[in-house]
């Protein structure tokens, strides 16, 4: 089969022909209809976010077609349409027990410590199948099991209550997502902060506010909508620096910032004016559960989630296109999700 691999750090990813899989007795393997570009593996191929070993397959966001069962898995059949869980862990130690499965002691990741889907099949353990309602496509439900996924954990850990008012830095995948599931749950109000036009018109159209840093001071522009306020949550969705910063400073009394995106840069910030005088929270987002994913699945057939206008535009299984997705989404000038379609 051929299987897109990182080979080195800083290199492109080359296109490479591997070994068919074999399932093990409790795995499966899937023929992938669709594998979501994600900006994480943006960071795996610079070396921002350690992943391997290498050679690796990259693609954490992975649906499509069950092709061979192994011979102890039930309640599954050949031909049934899935998507991915892509956190694979033992279900045995003390936060797989827990409900923390993203910390599991041997836990692995597909796409970062173990091969992902950009490839033509991929072998799981069967219990990271999730069932994919026919009415959800591969290209969508490839994106669900990441950006849509970690927008929703991220909403969760913000404990976001019906009635306040949501910030969303980064109106890209994961921030489309999470602007249409803050309305879903009840948000008052929802802003969107995004130097790209196409993002803050996508955002537009899901009902959020949209605010172009380029422009205003998002901060000011906030407390300004806000009658000087704030937000009860911000969600830092970008991994940028100073979006960080200003998911933090425009919160108001007991607001949550709640951070998914990723950086490397250390913050610098008054703890006293930022978080002491207001008794302010700054939450890690780290994946999402398992559990989740039925939540998500069950939340999109009720309408909560519209995706047109998240997944931007497909890709096949190629070396360039793919790695000139990914080199825009390093310098952040990709707008909505690359799915690819092997």
């Amino acid at each position: 089969m051929n299987a897109l691999r990182l080979t080195g750090i800083g290199k492109p990813l080359q296109l490479q022909g591997l070994p068919d899989p074999h399932p093990g007795e409790r795995e499966v393997v899937v023929r992938v209809r669709a594998a979501g570009i994600c900006h994480s593996d943006a960071h795996y191929r610079a070396g921002g976010s350690p992943a391997g070993p290498l050679p690796l397959t990259l693609g954490h966001e992975v649906a499509g077609e069950i092709e061979e069962l192994g011979a102890a898995v039930s309640g599954l059949s050949v031909g049934e349409r899935v998507c991915l869980h892509y956190l694979v862990s033992c279900g045995e130690c003390e936060h797989c027990r827990g409900g923390r499965e993203q910390f599991c002691r041997r836990g692995a990741m597909l796409g970062k410590n173990r091969d992902g889907g950009y490839a033509e099949r991929i072998c799981v353990p069967a219990r990271n199948a999730v069932r994919l309602p026919g009415p959800v496509s591969f290209e969508h439900g490839a994106v669900l099991m990441c950006s849509s996924a970690t927008a929703l954990h991220a909403i969760r850990k913000a404990r976001l209550q019906a009635g306040e008012r949501v910030a969303v830095f980064g109106a890209g995948g994961l921030g489309l997502s999470a602007v249409q599931l803050a309305r879903w749950f009840g948000a008052l109000e929802v802003f969107a902060v995004d130097p790209s036009p196409d993002n803050l018109s996508r955002a537009a159209a899901y009902g959020a506010v949209a605010i172009d840093p380029r422009e205003v001071d998002p901060v000011q522009e906030i407390r300004h909508l806000t009658e000087g306020r704030g937000v009860e949550v911000a969600l830092e969705l970008a991994g940028r620096t100073e979006s960080t910063i200003q998911s933090i400073r425009c919160l108001g009394i007991q607001g949550r910032a709640a951070l998914a995106g990723i950086t490397t840069r250390a913050l610098e910030i008054n703890t006293y004016q930022q978080l002491v005088g207001r008794e302010t929270e700054i939450i890690g987002v780290s994946d999402h559960l398992l559990p989740e994913l039925h939540l998500l699945l069950e939340l999109v057939l009720r309408g909560a989630l519209e995706l047109s206008g998240v997944v931007a535009r497909k890709a096949p299984l190629e070396a360039e296109p793919v790695n000139q997705v990914l080199d825009q989404l390093a310098e952040s000038r990709a707008g909505g999700r690359t799915v690819i379609v092997p």
